[in-house]
């Protein structure tokens, strides 16, 4: 299987649930869509779909 590399921004995940939930009749706060963000950042690290690195 080919390696590709992927960045994933927790900034852009909260972005895209916070538009998903809105469409969906929700009202997230801030910090709920944050929470959100590094869960599911969490959850891809631990299924090892991504590798967790500081980028500079």
């Amino acid at each position: 299987m080919r390696e590709i590399e992927v960045v994933i921004d927790t900034d852009e995940i909260a972005e895209f649930f916070y538009n998903e939930l809105m469409k969906r009749g929700y009202v997230p706060s801030e910090e709920e869509i944050g929470e959100l963000a590094d869960i599911t950042f969490d959850y891809l690290v631990e299924k090892c779909i991504i590798d967790e690195e500081d980028i500079e």
